[in-house]
């Protein structure tokens, strides 16, 4: 990541009063930095309306990431961390990237058998705005190095907003997102189609537009983005409820509160956890500080959640998967800083979800109701703010449900509630 680039994320966040500073923001522009140094590819706006991609850049993988490795489809090597990542980029002429690989990721929510046999017939639509110019190569790369079969005529389309082939302008930071995105898919859902609708801005007005296209296209649509809550986002609900069509969102990257769309009831909201572990020694998992959650200020609370002293509006989020960028993910990207790099943030963990909802393939008579009593992984440690309640403490978590703000139910468990 450039000098100039990583001071103006780093300024952006420290001077805006919509986002809360994110835990361990790089303050070195060098992109070599020290344990926990990451920063945000998207700028947050003071716009009204307006959103920010929700994927974290983690600096200098190789000396910051912090998973741990796998015995087989990574060289073989023992628990530790992977080789590879120089500056920003990572890829340091790896063999390895560095990041949680597809095997990891599926072998942590139990979804190995169903990622290899299901998902033909399911198409996974993400929606972010801007274009990337570069998805479809890029992709082809992630695939080919995890031995994943090529996504080609007809298994990835690209299209605008309106269906067209009359693509929004490209953009370096959510082409980072869009690689992010698609990446996940192919990892969690390999068999699955995928469509990349791209809006001509980050307003919420038009990233909607996008979603309502999406939703007449495919099965789930997973929205890696958000903007601070404002009082005029009920008007966009609709656009967020297509009877028959699975929709995420992540949670946002700044800790406790709450974003839109995730606060839609219409929505499942999607919080982030840190990840360790291995397919042999087994998995652990907390809540990632930097997850957002809490209690919608605007949205009406769904039946299927509970009401309490806390909270009597929607509470977010639904359910959770890996988004802390220290135990990030590998993500291929060859728009604005090429090579392998690891990432983070709740844009992780949205299309993960959205895929396992893919996997489970009854997407048509599901919602995140059916999250809540799930035999889920509950998550029962960590915060991510000072709320005092179970709306930011996993110790905290509601009983006998288990649920709590930053990762709602828990974690897949298999497609068990998708």
């Amino acid at each position: 990541m450039g000098t100039s680039r990583l001071f103006g994320v780093v300024t952006a966040v420290l001077t805006m009063t919509a986002f809360t500073v994110l835990p361990s923001v790089a303050s070195s522009g060098s992109g070599t930095g020290t344990a926990g140094e990451y920063a945000p590819v998207c700028l947050p706006s003071e716009a009204v309306g307006v959103a920010r991609c929700n994927a974290i850049q983690l600096l200098n993988p190789a000396v910051n990431w912090h998973g741990t490795h796998r015995s087989t489809a990574s060289g073989g090597q023992s628990p530790g961390k992977r080789p590879g990542g120089g500056g920003g980029g990572g890829g340091g002429g790896s063999s390895t990237p560095p990041g949680y690989n597809p095997v990891d990721i599926q072998s942590a929510y139990g979804l190995g058998s169903y990622s290899t046999g299901s998902g033909s017939g399911e198409t996974v639509a993400i929606v972010d705005a801007y274009n990337d110019p570069n998805a479809q190569t890029d992709l082809a790369t992630y695939r080919s190095q995890w031995g994943i079969p090529s996504c080609g005529n007809g298994c990835f389309t690209q299209v605008a907003q309106d269906g067209s082939a009359n693509l929004p302008r490209s953009s370096a930071s959510w082409s980072e997102e869009i690689s992010l995105d698609l990446d996940m898919v192919s990892a969690v859902c390999p068999n699955c189609h995928i469509l990349l609708v791209e809006a001509k801005s980050a307003s919420i007005a038009n990233l909607a537009t996008a979603v309502s296209y999406a939703a007449a296209h495919a099965n789930v649509v997973s929205n890696s983005y958000g903007s601070a809550e404002f009082s005029g986002e009920t008007s966009y609900d609709s656009s967020y409820y297509h009877p028959g069509v699975v929709i995420t969102a992540s949670a946002g990257d700044s800790g406790y509160g709450v974003e839109y769309p995730a606060a839609s009831p219409n929505v499942t909201a999607v919080g982030g956890t840190t990840l360790t572990g291995s397919a042999t020694a087994g998995w652990s998992q907390t809540v990632w500080s930097g997850t957002g959650s809490g209690c919608s200020a605007y949205e009406p609370m769904s039946a299927w959640q509970l009401s309490t002293p806390q909270c009597s509006m929607r509470t977010v989020a639904d359910t959770a998967a890996v988004a802390d960028p220290n135990t990030g993910v590998a993500v291929y990207d060859s728009y604005n800083e090429p090579g392998w790099m690891v990432f983070g943030g709740t844009s992780v963990a949205s299309p993960i979800i959205a895929s396992v909802y893919a996997l489970a393939g009854n997407t048509g008579s599901v919602t995140a109701q059916d999250l809540y009593g799930a035999a889920l992984n509950q998550v029962t440690s960590g915060s991510n703010g000072a709320c005092g309640n179970y709306l930011c403490n996993a110790a905290d978590s509601l009983t006998p449900s288990g649920y709590n703000g930053p990762t709602g139910n828990g974690t897949p468990k298999g497609i068990t509630g998708f």
